[in-house]
């Protein structure tokens, strides 16, 4: 397998890591006053930890390419989790945003 492939899929995979730990912070946000906290703390430990692989995925690619895999995969999945876990709509435009999105990363991928 191509050493950007497994970089690109490395972090795309920590994104998804990521967005798990934002739906736990979403999960305490929902909570009365302060009562969420447990949730809090465990969203912010996986941020945390996924900022180690990060750290190893940003020595082997530019930081501009490691941003955008960043952002668009993240984007992706915590739309994904706001649709199917919190019942949350969106609308087409933002379904566009993300498609475009997508496709820059793809463009990146080439040049990276």
């Amino acid at each position: 397998m191509d050493k950007i492939i497994l970089i690109f899929i490395i972090g795309i995979g920590l994104s998804l890591i990521t967005a798990l730990g934002d739906s736990f912070v979403k999960s305490a946000s929902l909570q009365n006053g302060f009562s969420g906290w447990k949730l809090l703390m465990i969203g912010s430990l996986i941020w945390g930890a996924t900022a180690f692989g990060w750290f190893f995925i940003m020595k082997r690619i530019k930081l501009s390419t490691a941003v955008v895999l960043y952002s668009v995969s993240l984007v992706t999945f915590a739309t994904l989790i706001s649709i199917f876990y919190f019942k949350e709509k969106i609308v087409p435009l933002e379904i566009a945003g993300i498609v475009m999105a997508i496709a820059s990363l793809i463009i990146l991928a080439r040049f990276a």
